[in-house]
């Protein structure tokens, strides 16, 4: 679409996968992008985003043929890339020409190497220098990408650095030899708001550098609206919308489009029911505003007086040097005299970076980490100095539902065992009514009854997160902890949870203590928001005060973090 010579142009391109039920991924999309320019090409999972990717790199399995002509052009020739079948002529495109960031960067850094060894193994294929010189090159792209004492970084294992700086090592891997073309595969999914943002300045800072032209992938609307200078919309394999990105976020025409900039939470949604996706592919003309489809879920908002839990300076510190008789001399404070209530038919959100000791309060509330000092009291009753075996009848009133449901399930249960187990070791129901129970609960997060002979890797993302719920509601429990629990879904199928969650609330009267690093879905979903930061509450109070009035500088600083449509 760009007037400046294209420096990838893909036209027709089509993906299509051979055996017993062949299917085409990816339909007859055409595209291209110029240099130092960026094309977000945005859509839900399964959309075909990362196969148009992974083709681009010569990645697609053996099973997959394309058709079409895609071509990258350098500085000194034009590349058919749709032309190259052998593997070896990929290697001086891949890294050399084309690069590309991944959305995990754990699986694509190799564990036992250091990072200092993987940066230059990446400069020395495709640069003729030596190891020396490979070795200052890489410091240099360490310094670059913003990391702090290089020299030291170049000697640390992957597992040694946060989120964000393997993101950073990442990207120096993907441009340490200047590539003319640069992929971004949803490389900020997993990350902080705030930490996406530094990645996101980081990318276009090199970007503008080096002049290099950007495919950024991602599912979220907002975020594409801060970086992209065109969009890309994809729906099952098919190209819907394609234009300049003010043209496709400010006046969306095709549904789906409409759809993704609707299901993001926002200050307006806050206690109605956010709009999905189906709402704007099924709807007739008449029901298609999203002010119809948005209708309250929760009814006035509810006084709630009596306290289901009371945590009273709450210190978690795990012991870092020992002396000679293997006493603590030091510690770890992840969690440090933090105190809060949360009533009965309440959500309470709780919010701040990774790091900050969110996921360490959760744990220490179920057993699964030992207090150092406070009360936890449930109902009245202090469990913090329960005995393990004592936690069993606590458990049954204390769910947690994960950030990661396919990691949380059992991938060697089918879902009516995963479901049935619980009721049976607690005593829910008789056994003669197990498979009853079992089919109830999926009818309560509407999944359909024959789930229960499947397994966990049949089921989408979504529809992983939805048995995670079944399974929490399993025990009929009284408070539900929510850690990141729709932090790694699309924004559709996150709208999709957020709804069930509310609905599941009105239902039974549950409490959730929601915890969450996204400040828009926390303030949506919450009645009362607690911001924390290194081990410590730093702001509380209304959800809508905390995200409208805030008054500490950390608070600011999250909610200017969260991408906005411009």
């Amino acid at each position: 679409m760009s007037n400046i010579e294209p420096v990838l142009s893909v036209q027709d391109l089509s993906i299509t996968f051979s055996g017993e039920q062949a299917f085409t991924a990816v339909n007859n999309i055409s595209f291209s992008i110029g240099k130092g320019k960026t094309l977000a090409i945005v859509g839900e999972s399964g959309s075909g985003k990362s196969l148009t990717a992974l083709s681009l790199m010569g990645l697609l399995p053996p099973t997959a043929s394309i058709k079409g002509d895609i071509s990258l052009r350098t500085t000194d020739k034009i590349h058919q890339l749709s032309a190259i079948k052998n593997n070896n002529d990929w290697q001086s495109i891949r890294g050399a020409e084309a690069g590309m960031i991944f959305q995990e960067p754990m699986s694509s850094l190799n564990p036992v190497m250091r990072i200092g060894k993987q940066l230059s193994e990446c400069i020395l294929t495709h640069q003729k220098v030596s190891k020396e010189e490979a070795k200052k090159i890489a410091i240099n792209w360490l310094q670059q990408v913003q990391l702090p004492n290089p020299e030291k970084l170049y000697l640390r294992y992957p597992h040694e650095l946060s989120g964000g700086q393997k993101q950073r090592v990442m990207i120096a891997m993907a441009m340490c030899n200047h590539p003319v073309l640069l992929i971004a595969d949803e490389p900020t999914t997993a990350l902080d708001v705030t930490v996406q943002q530094e990645v996101i300045r980081l990318m276009q800072y090199l970007q503008e550098q080096h002049n290099t032209a950007l495919i950024f992938i991602t599912h979220d609307l907002a975020l594409a609206a801060t970086i992209a200078d065109e969009v890309l919309v994809m729906y099952k394999g098919e190209m819907v919308e394609y234009g300049t990105a003010s043209e496709v976020l400010k006046a969306p025409r095709h549904p789906y489009t409409q759809a993704l900039v609707a299901c993001k939470p926002s200050p307006q949604h806050k206690g109605h029911r956010l709009p999905i996706v189906s709402d704007f592919l099924n709807a007739t003309q008449e029901s298609a505003d999203v002010s119809e489809m948005s209708t309250n879920v929760s009814g006035k908002k509810r006084q709630h007086t009596d306290k289901i839990l009371q945590v009273n300076n709450l210190k978690v510190w795990f012991p870092e040097d020992k002396n000679w008789l293997g006493k603590p001399t030091s510690y770890f404070k992840a969690v440090d005299g933090v105190s809060f209530t949360l009533n009965k038919g309440e959500v309470l959100g709780l919010v701040g970076e990774s790091g900050c000791g969110k996921s360490t309060i959760s744990r220490a509330l179920i057993g699964l980490l030992p207090v150092h000092e406070g009360q936890i009291l449930f109902d009245g009753e202090n469990i913090a100095t329960l005995l393990p075996r004592e936690w069993t009848r606590i458990r049954r009133q204390v769910q947690m539902i994960f950030q990661d449901p396919f990691a949380s399930l059992n991938p060697r249960m089918t879902i009516g065992d995963m479901l049935m187990e619980p009721l049976r070791v607690h005593n829910i129901v008789p056994n003669n009514e197990l498979k009853k129970e079992a089919q109830r609960l999926l009818d309560i997060v509407h999944l359909p009854s024959d789930s229960l002979k499947r397994y966990p890797h049949q089921f989408s993302g979504g529809q992983r997160q939805r048995l995670g719920i079944a399974r929490a509601l399993s025990l009929r429990p009284k408070l539900i902890i929510c850690d990141e629990s729709v932090s790694a879904l699309d924004v559709s199928v996150q709208a999709q949870i957020l709804n069930l969650l509310k609905e599941l609330q009105h239902e039974f009267q549950l409490s959730y203590l929601f915890i969450s690093h996204d400040l828009s879905v926390v303030h949506y979903i919450s009645d009362r928001v607690m911001v924390m930061q290194a081990g410590k509450i730093v702001e509380s109070g209304e959800a809508e005060h905390v995200l409208k009035h805030p008054e500490n500088e950390y608070t600011r600083k999250l909610i200017s973090a969260i991408p906005e449509m411009r």
